[in-house]
């Protein structure tokens, strides 16, 4: 979650500066929502948790 999309799409480009994208080399967005209210985002982040991974994301666009 940001607050400042340009800045982090920046960051996840940088090398060594982020050890999750170095490691998994993830450095395209695939998806972003915009909410306006912070608790709206971490429960949206939360819809995802505890299913598979594999299966997460196509679960959060279908919804």
């Amino acid at each position: 979650m940001t607050n400042n999309l340009e800045r982090r799409l920046w960051e996840h480009e940088q090398p060594n500066t982020n050890r999750f994208t170095t490691k998994y080399k993830c450095y395209y967005l695939i998806y972003w929502e915009h909410f306006q209210y912070v608790e709206a985002a971490i429960a949206r982040e939360k819809v995802g948790q505890g299913r598979k991974k594999s299966n997460s994301f196509l679960n959060v666009i279908r919804n």
